[in-house]
């Protein structure tokens, strides 16, 4: 059974940790981990990166603009995180890899980035677009989800895991680290059926970003 470890960095830590996705909408899923890992690597910040045009052949329910809102009600408040709106300055769909390049050219190629991935995403890593390329760009910090069991036993992975976080601020990317975090079992989908359903979202979602689902009517049917 693989051993994890968080270890503490020092204060003035220069890495920078990233979380993407369509947050459609974001919700408690997304916040907590995103802050355990702030808190337990000490990240100079953590930029939410919302997918602007999603590369998926499913789209998002809500319109760019509106998810994008929500982010920034959702962390408003919250010392390190801050919204990175890159994927809506630019054309065509939102690759992670063109995201990562984007942001290397504005921090530089030594400053170490990771990027926060569930565990379920990260089932299908090898699918994204241009994966390799990402791990040449940033590190990898898995988050386990519930119903999803690691298997970590390919080559690619095994010659890429650390045990010890202390190693991710040693080098700018290439490393795979899997940190334990609460487990909330909360997705984005489940958000919208109950919203349907006509029932509450709140203690799913911050107050705030249910208060901006109902007076912008999203994800009712009409």
């Amino acid at each position: 059974m693989l051993s994890l470890v968080t270890d503490t960095y020092a204060s003035d830590s220069l890495m920078i940790g990233i979380i993407g996705g369509t947050f459609d909408p974001i919700h408690f899923g997304h916040l907590r981990p995103a802050l355990e890992i702030t808190e337990a690597l000490q990240l100079k910040q953590m930029r939410f990166i919302p997918s602007a045009k999603p590369p998926h052949r499913w789209q998002p329910e809500a319109s760019a603009e509106d998810r994008l809102a929500m982010v920034k009600l959702a962390i408003q408040g919250t010392d390190k995180f801050v919204v990175d709106d890159r994927e809506y300055q630019r054309d065509g769909a939102s690759y992670t890899v063109d995201t990562l390049v984007s942001l290397r050219a504005e921090i530089g190629a030594k400053t170490p980035l990771c990027m926060l991935i569930g565990m379920d995403a990260f089932e299908s890593f090898t699918q994204w677009h241009d994966w390799q390329k990402i791990l040449q760009l940033t590190h990898l910090v898995i988050s386990p989800r519930p119903g999803y069991s690691p298997d970590l036993s390919a080559d690619w992975i095994k010659s890429r895991l650390i045990t010890s976080s202390n190693s991710l601020n040693q080098s700018a990317a290439g490393k795979l680290f899997v940190s334990e975090v609460v487990q909330f079992d909360i997705s984005a989908t489940y958000i919208r059926e109950q919203r349907l359903k006509n029932n509450s979202l709140h203690f799913l979602t911050p107050k705030s970003v249910c208060d901006y689902i109902d007076d912008h009517g999203l994800y009712k049917n009409d």
